[in-house]
């Protein structure tokens, strides 16, 4: 779709039974309104608690948030409903890297991704399904969560979990309530929930610090930073291009999937455009970008696929971006309510990795997926590090990932060659 005007769907009041509107379509404007800020809620609560527990300034990151999709929307001629939010694939690499640097390593990753969207752009995607195999991604996708854990119990005493084990306890109990309690929007925003309930139980013992709340002022501007390079921390966060590949794509084929339209030559320019956002966003100091699940959910239960419901996001995240106040508040959430939703939200991302081995039927005994499977878990839960002659430290998550992509490919060639076992 060239232009950027969007078709009324029918009346612009209501969706029939067993209709959906389309991308390129809108219902009424109030009603698009109102469907672009439920957007803005799902996303909300992962979208923030990515910087809340890396460092990051949140009014920075929602800025960058906005910009981004906003330039997907315009990349992808408004054909494709995506939102873009912070990942947590970053969210080990910035706890890991040297202070200061992780820009330059978001940047980094950004643009190798738009390098990839160009590649796929021109020649399609079929090369990364090769590269890739669904073994290889759930692998690579688990990894990275499961080597999050020791950072969800604390690196330090007053850090993460153990810093407040009641208000973890309160915080992990009140999203796993809300998942079962709560139906439609309320359900799919247990995380959210939970970390304001953990908020409030905290503040009523004492334990939030309001001072830099009441200190910022209601409007100002985002805190902008330039990025510093670390070429000893790129190892870090070159794993992460191919945990955004597998999600952008992913993302593709479910929108694909719920609007009954082949979106496939869409998939290099999406990638395209999440890696220019990351850029952008590893430019000024905010957290790398993502197309969200979350809010396939919200287009799943209201049927809108609006990308103009997106422009109506773009535009409310970018208005409380310029709120520092609101910063203040996101940043005055305290170690052990973080740590409680981190324990969640790490987990999860592990199990991520598993349901694409579940929703692809990897055969587990075929010993070529068994073993690349097992052997970069391993190195990734365990945190093995290597450091080179020339001073380059890699750890857990990069090292897993070489193990992953190399022992796969590396098995079935020999395999393919003698014979023998994995050649299928």
């Amino acid at each position: 779709m060239a232009r950027t005007g969007w078709r009324l769907h029918g009346d612009g009041r209501s969706v029939s039974p067993g209709e959906v509107v389309a991308p390129d379509e809108r219902l009424a404007w109030g009603r698009t309104v109102g469907i672009g800020l439920q957007h803005v809620v799902a996303m909300f609560g992962s979208t923030v608690l990515v910087p809340a527990i890396t460092g990051f300034p949140v009014a920075t990151t929602l800025f960058f948030s906005a910009v981004g999709t906003a330039l997907f929307l315009l990349l992808t001629r408004n054909r494709l409903p995506s939102y873009l939010g912070s990942s947590f694939a970053f969210i080990a690499p910035i706890l890991a890297s040297s202070a200061g640097t992780a820009g330059g390593g978001i940047l980094v990753t950004g643009l190798l991704l738009a390098v990839v969207g160009l590649v796929v752009h021109l020649v399609g995607s079929r090369w990364i399904d090769v590269v890739m195999p669904p073994v290889v991604t759930g692998t690579i996708v688990a990894l990275i969560g499961l080597n999050l854990a020791p950072a969800a119990w604390g690196t330090t005493e007053d850090s993460g979990f153990r810093a407040d084990p009641v208000g973890g306890i309160v915080t992990l109990l009140a999203v796993a309530l809300a998942t079962v309690l709560f139906r439609g929007l309320l359900g799919r925003l247990a995380i959210l929930l939970g970390v304001a309930v953990g908020y409030l139980v905290a503040a009523a013992r004492g334990l939030v610090d309001f001072t830099a709340v009441e200190q910022a002022a209601w409007l100002g501007l985002p805190q902008f930073r330039a990025p510093q390079l670390d070429v000893a921390d790129l190892a870090l966060f070159l794993p992460v291009v191919f945990v955004l590949v597998a999600e952008n794509v992913g993302h593709v084929k479910s929108v694909a999937a719920m609007t009954g339209r082949d979106l496939d030559p869409l998939a290099g320019r999406a990638l395209l455009a999440d890696g220019l956002a990351t850029s952008l966003a590893g430019l000024g100091g905010g957290s790398g970008t993502t197309t969200y699940a979350e809010n396939i959910g919200v287009m799943a239960a209201s049927k809108v696929y609006s990308t103009a419901a997106y422009w109506v996001a773009a535009a409310a995240a970018l208005v409380l971006s310029f709120s520092p106040k609101f910063g203040a508040l996101i940043g005055s959430i305290p170690p052990g309510v973080l740590g409680g939703a981190a324990t969640l939200l790490y987990g999860m991302i592990g199990v991520l990795g598993a349901r694409i081995w579940v929703q692809n039927k990897v055969d587990f005994s075929d010993p070529v997926n068994l073993t690349t499977a097992a052997v970069a878990l391993v190195v990734a839960i365990a945190n093995y590090t290597l450091t080179t002659s020339g001073g380059l430290t890699f750890e857990g998550i990069a090292l897993g990932t070489v193990a992953a992509i190399g022992l796969y490919h590396l098995m079935r060639a020999v395999g393919r060659a003698r014979g023998t076992a994995g050649t299928d």
